[in-house]
């Protein structure tokens, strides 16, 4: 009980004072999730010590609830804010990152890590396939606020909220790949991959979402059609909607985290758009109630000590994947990238594929089925690493590409 009363006034009191400076904290290299990393530092044992997580269970499983709940109510905002029908006109932009993209950053932070740590082939793809999808969490506090706003365009930063909606939920099979491949005593690996995992796991996750987004929507219609809704109710409306497909989700047995995303793009459809005056309130909550405590939770239970067993080897690993992960993919895509076709834009959209959230889930997921704890070490020391450097440059990059693109703007205007 003194723990959670140590939690409750600690969190309470660090998400309102980050609610006072949310403007300066917005335009500044400190992001709220790498504050909100340091403070679970300061909470936990290498820092104060007054809170002790492995008093609580296990850690690692704690985290992934934690996370997936997270991520759950992030992609329904993601969902929302989303202009109508927009997966829908950028289906060839989506396939791509999707299709090619994806795996391509997989195989790459796979390779990675087989070739600087002393990891198996398939320990190491693991790995990669922990840390290839694009964090819907921290990428909404780069498209999103002010700075993002009046200087990254339109079209960018809901190119990269769809691509880090969809992406988290179908790295879940490149995930349970190696998964399957470790934990296997017999043969069938790509017989189970194939009807298991993507027929009815990332399928049905498909179905299920679309279903229960539709009649949620219809659902929505009908009490406002008979006045039985005010207007302040919506916001619990869609945060109550997250948690049932993510129950009904997992307890079918499919991806319950695709299938919330799912479930928020067909909800929107049916409501037509019509309650997007909610979005701001929607992405306020999520970003202050329930993307930074996982931060602060993730800052508590850090493995210093296996981190920094990694040496040099995981200082290089780290930097290679933010460098070599997806930036080469996204310039060599680039050409069939509607809305990021110029470079420079591209150039923003190839770095900030930020890895957070999403990771942490499946890292401490993939450690739970398959026993091997490296697995979250390695992932988790990528984690760290995106926080920090992603954080720090995501102002400075949207400032100098708004710079950028007005001084063209106006050369242009002044040949005209």
């Amino acid at each position: 009980m003194q723990d959670m009363n140590i939690v409750l006034a600690s969190l309470g009191g660090f998400i309102f004072v980050l609610g006072l400076l949310s403007s300066p904290i917005d335009k500044s290299w400190l992001s709220p999730p790498l504050l909100a990393f340091i403070f679970g530092v300061m909470l936990g044992p290498e820092g104060l010590g007054w809170l002790a997580p492995s008093s609580w269970g296990n850690p690692e499983h704690l985290l992934e609830e934690v996370a997936r709940l997270t991520l759950g109510i992030s992609l329904m905002a993601i969902a929302l804010r989303l202009p109508p029908s927009y997966p829908l006109r950028q289906w060839k932009a989506l396939g791509i990152l999707l299709g090619i993209g994806m795996p391509a950053m997989w195989l790459i932070s796979g390779l990675l890590s087989f070739w600087t740590l002393p990891l198996p082939l398939w320990v190491a793809l693991l790995v990669g396939a922990c840390v290839c999808a694009t964090d819907p969490v921290i990428a909404s506090s780069i498209v999103t606020g002010g700075v993002a706003k009046n200087n990254l365009p339109g079209g960018f930063r809901h190119l990269l909220s769809s691509e880090s909606g969809a992406n988290d939920g179908l790295a879940y099979p490149l995930v349970f790949l190696p998964i399957l491949v470790l934990s296997a005593e017999t043969g069938g690996v790509w017989q189970e991959w194939a009807l298991k995992v993507w027929l009815w796991e990332v399928g049905g996750s498909i179905a299920i979402g679309a279903l229960l987004g539709w009649l949620s929507g219809r659902a929505l219609q009908w009490a406002e059609a008979r006045k039985y809704l005010d207007q302040p109710s919506f916001m619990s409306v869609t945060l109550s909607l997250t948690i049932l497909v993510l129950g009904v989700g997992k307890l079918c047995g499919t991806d319950s985290i695709l299938a919330v995303f799912v479930a928020g793009l067909f909800f929107d459809q049916v409501v037509g758009g019509q309650e997007r005056s909610e979005e701001n309130n929607v992405q306020e909550a999520v970003n202050m109630f329930f993307t930074l405590p996982v931060f602060v939770l993730f800052g508590l239970i850090a493995p210093w000590g296996e981190w920094l067993a990694l040496g040099w080897s995981g200082l290089g690993l780290v930097t290679l994947i933010l460098l070599l992960r997806r930036l080469p993919v996204i310039l060599a895509l680039r050409p069939w990238l509607g809305p990021v076709r110029q470079w420079r834009i591209a150039l923003v959209m190839g770095w900030f594929g930020p890895i957070g959230v999403s990771a942490l889930f499946y890292a401490a997921l993939s450690s739970r089925h398959t026993g091997n704890h490296e697995v979250w070490i390695v992932s988790s020391l990528v984690v760290l690493a995106s926080i920090v450097v992603h954080g720090a440059t995501a102002a400075p990059f949207a400032k100098w590409y708004g710079r950028v693109a007005g001084r063209d703007r106006g050369q242009r205007e002044d040949m005209s």
